[in-house]
């Protein structure tokens, strides 16, 4: 007899831009995400964003805060060479770990 299956994270995704402006929104729907789906972790699939710059590491920082808030993790799936790049440079890797 196997036991209950485990869910797949949800995934969140952004872009294919990010504005300063969007990321209280993109915090209050990832909140929503995890209180309605109860999930452990978010997978937040960047691979739409188009010109990564610091304000795509201020978001995708803010919604990891978000998640860790609500005892989530989030990972960060789909990111292209240049937004790796940059969270390396901000010696984020720890804090926004890839998913792939």
């Amino acid at each position: 007899m196997s036991g209950p299956q485990e869910r797949p994270p949800p995934v969140f995704a952004i872009g294919p831009v990010v504005d300063r402006a969007d990321i209280p929104r993109l915090c209050a729907r990832l909140a929503a995400l995890v209180r309605d789906t109860g999930a452990a972790a978010v997978l937040c699939d960047v691979g739409a964003v188009s010109a990564p710059d610091a304000v795509t590491i201020e978001a995708l920082a803010r919604l990891r805060l978000t998640a860790r808030r609500l005892g989530c993790d989030l990972r960060v799936l789909r990111a292209h060479r240049r937004l790796a790049q940059l969270v390396a440079l901000t010696g984020l890797t720890d804090v926004l770990p890839a998913a792939d």
